[in-house]
Parts: structure tokens; C-alpha cells; sequence
């Protein structure tokens, strides 16, 4: 048993979009909670949650790249999260110890703002707008969600994301879409939609290469941030 359960302390929230990301970021001092790529159940699961429990709620997972130096599997530690009407802080001092616990990670690692939305941004001209809108490095549907929640509740908030799909690449907007609830991919979808269109196929390939890179560099920042996601006590 960890030092963390044994002791009582609370464990770290982490909010995630996609199953495969809950799983990874599970762990000692760490519950996961995710929705599945949609921000309205997330918001809901959290408003379910009338106690936080939890000492620090963190974003943990792919991210779509805005700024076109980036690419899979780079990692991107929040500064802040951006919408159209709001800008959430992260906490400098878990940014600061995921910079270090980092170093060395193989992947490249920067500090970076990162827009939050409601719909998937998946196409070039998509994401080149809002990178001049916000000047955003990246963009996930997530991590504003769980900053709201953070700053109603007073704890910190901080988020790490990899890059899956850059700034020059467009995602099949089936592939977006093909989600169950608990944030497992809906095959079934994926295949009737390559069914109806079979051009989409040399795109999907695209997808499924990056998405590897990007899990290839969540996998090793997961196993170097150890306990707690690296939150520091308190």
C-alpha cells in the first residue's frame, strides 16, 4: 500500500477524455474520471461530485497541436487554458515539478497555453484560426472543463497533454466522433463510416500513426511522474 493511502491523504483528480488515457493515468494517490470526448457528460460527472475529494484536479492526455513546430508525441505543461470568455491559471508549482520530473523523458517538453473547447477542431484551417485567435500551442476538449472546476472548488489545477494530431493534419471527422460514453472506440462506428467512405482510409492511417507516437510519450511521462501524477504535497 502507498505512502499516500496510508496516510489519508487525498488522492489527485485526473480528468481525461479517452478510456486508454483514464487507464494510464490511474495509479497511487491518482483517481481518473473521464467522459468519453464530451464535454457536456464530463461537466455533469463532475457536478455529480458534490464533495471534490481530491487535493488537486489535473488534465491528463492527447491534445490536438495549433502551433506548427509541434509534433506527436511532443508534451505540452499548461500555463493556462483559454476559452472565448475565459483564461484558468495552472499551478506554477506542479508545472515547475512536471519540468523537472520530465527532463531527459526523450519527448520534447514545453510550457505552453492551451485553448479549451466544446467541438473537436479537426480540420488545417480550423486550427490555424484559433492558433491566431489564441495563440494557443494546443487544444483538447477537456482541460477547460476540469479548470472550472478546480477554481469553483479552490484547489489547484494543472494539465499535461501530448501532441497526437498536428497543426498541418486533419483528423476524419468520423474518427472524432467514433466514441462510446466511457471513452472506449466505437469500432463498429469506425467501421460502417470507413463503409461509406473508403477515401478516408489513408487519413485514418495517419490518425492511428500518430495516436501511437502520442500514447508512446503519455506512456513514458505516466512512468515518470510516479505517485500522484507528480502532484507535490501540499
Amino acid at each position: 500500500m502507498s505512502a499516500i493511502a496510508t496516510s489519508g491523504a487525498l488522492p489527485v483528480l485526473a480528468v481525461t477524455g479517452l478510456a486508454k488515457e483514464a487507464r494510464l493515468a490511474s495509479g497511487a494517490g491518482v483517481r481518473a474520471i473521464g467522459a468519453g470526448g464530451d464535454p457536456e457528460r464530463l461537466r455533469a460527472l463532475l457536478a455529480a461530485r458534490h464533495e471534490p475529494g481530491c487535493r488537486a484536479v489535473v488534465s491528463f492526455g492527447i491534445a490536438g497541436g495549433l502551433d506548427p513546430a509541434l509534433v506527436p508525441g511532443d508534451v505540452l505543461i499548461a500555463t493556462a487554458i483559454v476559452t472565448p470568455t475565459q483564461r484558468y491559471p495552472a499551478d506554477p508549482a506542479i508545472a515547475a515539478a512536471w519540468m523537472r520530473a520530465l527532463a531527459g523523458s526523450g519527448s520534447t517538453v514545453r510550457e505552453a497555453v492551451l485553448a479549451g473547447v466544446d467541438a473537436a477542431v479537426i480540420d488545417v484551417s480550423a486550427k490555424a484560426a484559433l492558433r491566431t485567435a489564441t495563440g494557443c500551442a494546443g487544444v483538447d476538449m477537456e482541460s477547460h472543463v476540469a479548470a472550472a472546476y478546480a477554481a469553483r472548488h479552490g484547489l489547484p489545477f494543472a494539465a499535461l497533454r501530448i501532441v497526437c494530431d498536428p497543426a498541418d493534419r486533419a483528423i476524419p471527422a468520423f474518427a472524432a466522433q467514433a466514441l462510446k460514453p466511457d471513452g472506449e472506440p466505437d469500432i463498429r462506428a469506425v467501421l460502417a463510416a470507413i463503409a461509406r467512405q473508403p477515401g478516408q482510409i489513408p487519413a485514418l492511417i495517419r490518425l492511428a500513426r500518430d495516436s501511437g507516437r502520442a500514447f508512446q510519450s503519455l506512456t513514458r511521462c505516466r512512468a515518470r511522474l510516479g505517485t500522484a501524477l507528480g502532484v507535490p504535497a501540499a
